[in-house]
């Protein structure tokens, strides 16, 4: 299942780490990078790993991410923090399919270390830079990717651009961002964060745009925002009628000898409407 909302969380609060697997949110990132100040990254990551640790596998609620830091820094958060509670890392500033490949062999020495089958990790990579949008498409090829983020606030920094209301400045980027994920046949990209937390109607006018480009699921830094995108990338029980109908019309021309079917408006269905009928399904679930 595609997680719709992924909810940081800052690795050095305690209190809020404790409180977000009842926020709502699909799954967690929890931030060793940003939200850390360089002094306190040692402690937290060492708290970190003990708090993840002691959860073992869960059985339920949001899967849980940790973001590391970029380089050796973040190599050391992997060996730390690896474990049956960890579906994945996020890669802060992932420059390169290089970077993300050095990340992807620690994280088999962290599962062998720690008795978890081999490659079950996954990348999230997030790219904050000229540099990685250049790399982008050798990015979401290379090993145990499993999908995109923007990190659009150091991205604008590195580009010397000023996004306005609409964030057309930077349409180019996520633009590039979901045609590489498609090319790659990884998950559509996480949308990113939206910095204006009081804003709930302008986040939900941005998350229906993004939806509409190809993006898929949001990041939030706050628990107010999870029900509007939960809201967006839910599909209503009449879009998941048709697309139910429109699967099943398929399935039934299929079973009769024939690739070619027709809605109940007599419009032909083709492979492009099977597939984005399949995706309303998938969000469905």
């Amino acid at each position: 299942m595609i997680a719709r909302s992924y909810l940081y969380v800052p690795g050095n609060a305690p209190d809020m780490l404790a409180r977000a697997p009842g926020r709502g949110a699909d799954a967690l990132i929890i931030d060793l990078e940003d939200a850390v100040p360089q002094a306190a990254k040692e402690s937290t990551r060492a708290a970190v790993a003990a708090r993840l640790g002691a959860l073992g596998r869960p059985a339920g609620g949001p899967k849980v991410w940790v973001r590391v830091n970029p380089g050796e820094p973040g190599h050391l958060d992997a060996r730390a923090v690896i474990g049956p509670a960890v579906a994945g890392l996020c890669l802060a500033k992932a420059e390169s399919a290089e970077d993300v490949t050095a990340l992807g062999r620690v994280m088999a020495e962290a599962e062998e270390a720690a008795g978890l089958p081999p490659g079950e990790l996954r990348i999230m990579p997030l790219l904050e830079s000229a540099a990685a949008l250049l790399d982008a498409a050798r990015i979401a090829r290379a090993p145990r990717v499993a999908r995109l983020q923007l990190g659009e606030a150091d991205l604008a920094a590195d580009l010397g651009v000023v996004p306005g209301p609409d964030g057309r400045e930077l349409l180019w980027a996520r633009s590039t961002v979901v045609a590489v994920s498609a090319a790659a046949r990884i998950a559509p990209p996480l949308a990113p964060v939206s910095v204006d937390i009081r804003d709930l109607d302008g986040l939900r006018e941005s998350t229906r745009a993004l939806f509409r480009m190809g993006f898929l699921g949001r990041a939030c830094i706050h628990p107010a925002q999870i029900p509007v995108v939960h809201e967006v990338f839910t599909p209503s029980p009449g879009a998941l009628a048709e697309a139910r109908d429109v699967v099943e019309r398929h399935e039934r021309a299929l079973a009769e000898g024939s690739a070619v079917s027709v809605d109940d408006k007599g419009r032909l269905l083709d492979e492009a409407v099977i597939r984005s009928a399949r995706r309303v399904l998938e969000l469905g679930r």
